[in-house]
């Protein structure tokens, strides 16, 4: 069966030239609801924008938007179009997503909100991702030009973004990703290291896994009709602007370090930092049961491996695929 990590090596026989630089500065009430931190020394941060590898000149970068998930950003557009979506925490115990896009480029994304030095570390994994978000702590900002990535803030994007009127600022902000890229990358854009196909032996059957963080819940619900795990954020089902049921095909609960960060919101609370370069444990759901399973990224660039107890590979289900990032006790 063909992997991303065959597409992987064959990305580092090429090489591109660097994105474009971000933009100095966005907007003051953009800017102040974000914040940033230290992260371990593989964390994509100091890496310079030189020429990096990439796949073929054919295959074109993902798009990763960094999207709103208080409840008065709720419901959330173009959801339910993103191949990967990565659940982490941020200030105060609340969450924030990040939707990539590879195979789909909805109308619209959003409501958009504002980068984490974490999401650094996080992108590297894919080749000079486009990363769409709606501004930063000032501080984060020299390490985000620095980053091997296209950033586009409505700074420097500025026909890509417009506020929507059914919610207040500044949970109101949308991306048209057309005017980002004229089409979808494809799947060959998607280097994270996950495995798609038949599932592995063993598991257990859950049909209904809660993951908790300070101020925020996930649950996610099997459906036998659908085949896919149905969502609910807070204890309130998620949908779409448009109706539709947000439903992974897979669920992954990655357990990670987190430590605290030298960076505060505007409230003084501090930022988490979000370790995904490493290894550790992970609970894989997919048909209605469970696989706990061992993680491992050994670097930045590479992808996220993930494996039974005796060391073979685990395959998802074909679809959209969620990986919630949970604190390791």
């Amino acid at each position: 069966m063909a992997t991303v990590n065959t597409r992987r090596k064959r990305r580092l026989r090429r090489t591109s030239t660097a994105v474009a630089l971000l933009a100095a500065s966005v907007t003051a009430a953009l800017a102040a609801s974000c914040t940033g931190q230290h992260g371990p020394a593989d964390d994509g941060r100091g890496a310079l924008k030189t020429p990096t590898p990439r796949q073929s000149a054919a295959v074109r970068p993902v798009l990763a938007v960094k999207i709103d998930n208080a409840p008065a950003a709720r419901p959330q557009t173009g959801l339910d179009a993103a191949d990967v979506v990565y659940a982490e925490q941020v200030e105060g115990g609340l969450s924030r997503l990040m939707a990539v896009f590879a195979t789909t480029l909805p109308p619209a994304v959003g409501p958009v909100r504002s980068a984490r030095e974490s999401d650094l570390e996080l992108l590297r994994q894919f080749d000079n991702p486009t990363l769409a978000f709606s501004g930063a702590q000032h501080k984060l900002l020299p390490l985000i030009d620095q980053a091997p990535l296209n950033p586009e803030p409505p700074a420097k994007a500025t026909d890509a973004y417009f506020r929507g009127t059914g919610k207040p600022a500044p949970h109101n902000l949308y991306l048209r990703p057309d005017r980002l890229m004229h089409a979808a990358p494809g799947p060959d854009a998607l280097t994270t290291g996950f495995r798609y196909g038949a599932a592995p032996a063993g598991g257990k059957a859950e049909t209904t896994r809660t993951i908790h963080y300070p101020a925020a819940g996930f649950t996610f619900t099997w459906s036998p009709d659908l085949h896919r795990y149905l969502v609910a954020m807070d204890g309130t089902p998620t949908v779409t602007t448009d109706g539709k049921r947000v439903a992974p095909a897979t669920v992954v609960v990655q357990y990670v370090k987190m430590h605290k960060s030298a960076f505060h919101d505007v409230l003084g609370n501090n930022t988490p930092y979000t370790e995904t370069v490493g290894s550790g444990k992970a609970s894989v759901l997919r048909d209605g049961r469970v696989y706990d399973v061992d993680w491992r990224r050994g670097k930045a660039t590479d992808g996220t491996d993930f494996t039974t107890k005796d060391g073979k590979p685990v395959n998802f289900a074909k679809g959209q695929v969620w990986v919630v990032l949970a604190a390791a006790s």
